[in-house]
C-alpha cells in the first residue's frame, strides 16, 4: 500500500523550529530524501499583521514579529539538494503573489526540481496581508479562483489568453513551462464549499481538507468532489487528498508516534492519497530531524505495510 500512498511531512519554516540557521532546511531535506519521506510541505504568510488572535483554529503557533521563511524560495533550496522526495505547499496564499508571477515562479521551481513541485493553495485568513498588498479583501475568492484558472492557461497554452473578473491577458507567452504534463499539480486547500468544490472541478487536481475536519467528515467530502469530478467528465480516481492523521497522546502526555500512526489506515480508507504528520509535534528542532523522519518512515511501513 505504501508504493500508492505517500508519506508527507509538514516542516514549519517559521518561529523558533529551525534555530538561527535557515540553510538548516538544505540538510532537513537531504534527511527526509535519505529517509524515503515521500512529500514535504511548507506553509506561507507573506506578511504578518498584529491580529493573530484572529486565527479560528486555535492558538497561532508564533506571535507576529516571528521569522516566517517564503516558502517557494526555501522549497527551490531544497530542490538544488534532492531529486526524489516532492516539494509542496500546504497552503500558499495564492492570490497574494498575482496569476502570472505565481505562473513563472512554479514553473520555474518544477524546472529546478524535475517535476516534483505541488502547490497547496487558498485565500488565507489574515486580512492584513491583502491590505499591504494594495488587493481587495472581499474579493479574495474571486481573486483565487481567477488566479488558479489564468496559471493553467499560461502553463498549458502557447500563447494564452485568459479572462476573468479579476485576470486578463491575451497573446502572452510563459516559458519554459513547468516539467509536468497540465502544469504544476494545485490542491484546493479549505472546506468544501460550494466555491472550493467549483475550483477542484474547474482546476484542481488534490484536495487538502480543513483544519479540524474528522476522518469521518473527510471521507463524505472526498466522495462528494468525485462525483463532481465525474459529472464534469474528469477521472475521479485521479484525484489527489492530503489526509492528516489524527494526533494521539502516550502515557506521559507528549504526542507518541506510533500510536499516531495507527490512525493512518482510516484515514486512507476515507479516501487520502497522501498522509501528513507535522514535524513540529514530535522533533522539537531541525538538529533531531533526521532521527524522526527514519522513526516516521518505519512505524508508517509497520501500519500501513510496504
Amino acid at each position: 500500500m505504501t508504493q500508492d500512498v505517500q508519506l508527507s511531512i509538514g516542516l514549519p519554516n517559521f518561529g523558533p523550529w529551525p534555530g538561527d540557521d535557515w540553510r538548516g532546511f538544505v540538510d532537513v531535506a537531504r534527511a527526509a530524501e535519505d529517509a524515503g519521506i515521500d512529500r514535504v510541505v511548507l506553509v506561507d504568510h507573506v506578511v504578518m499583521g498584529p491580529h493573530t488572535d484572529k486565527y479560528v483554529w486555535g492558538r497561532f503557533p508564533t506571535p507576529p514579529e516571528a521569522p516566517w521563511a517564503e516558502p517557494l524560495t526555501l522549497l527551490a533550496a531544497m530542490a538544488a539538494v534532492t531529486e526524489r522526495v516532492k516539494l509542496a505547499t500546504g497552503i500558499l496564499i495564492a492570490p497574494l503573489r498575482g496569476a502570472t508571477l505565481l505562473a513563472k515562479q512554479a514553473a520555474t521551481l518544477d524546472q529546478i526540481s524535475n517535476g516534483r513541485l505541488e502547490l497547496g493553495v487558498a485565500c488565507g485568513w489574515q486580512r492584513e496581508e491583502y491590505d499591504a498588498a494594495g488587493l481587495d479583501w472581499n474579493q479574495r475568492g474571486q481573486l483565487l479562483t481567477d488566479t488558479l484558472a489564468a496559471c493553467k492557461a499560461l502553463w498549458t497554452q502557447t500563447p494564452a489568453a485568459f479572462a476573468s473578473e479579476t485576470v486578463n491577458f491575451t497573446d502572452t507567452y510563459l516559458m519554459p513551462r513547468p516539467v509536468q504534463q497540465g502544469g504544476v499539480p494545485l490542491w484546493i486547500g479549505g472546506s468544501l464549499n460550494k466555491r472550493n468544490l467549483q475550483r477542484i472541478v474547474e482546476s484542481g487536481d488534490g484536495w487538502i481538507p480543513i483544519m479540524g475536519l474528522s476522518t469521518p467528515d473527510m471521507a463524505r467530502d472526498v466522495a462528494t468532489i468525485r462525483q463532481a469530478l465525474a459529472d464534469a467528465g474528469r477521472d475521479p480516481a485521479a484525484l489527489r487528498v492530503q489526509g492528516p492523521i489524527p494526533m494521539t497522546k502516550g502515557d506521559d502526555g507528549a504526542f507518541d508516534l506510533a500510536r499516531t500512526m495507527e490512525n493512518a489506515p482510516a484515514v486512507i480508507e476515507a479516501g487520502a492519497t497522501t498522509v501528513q504528520l507535522p514535524i513540529q509535534a514530535f522533533c522539537s528542532n531541525a538538529k533531531d530531524a533526521p532521527a524522526f523522519f527514519a522513526a516516521a518512515r518505519r512505524a508508517f511501513d509497520t501500519v500501513v505495510g510496504s
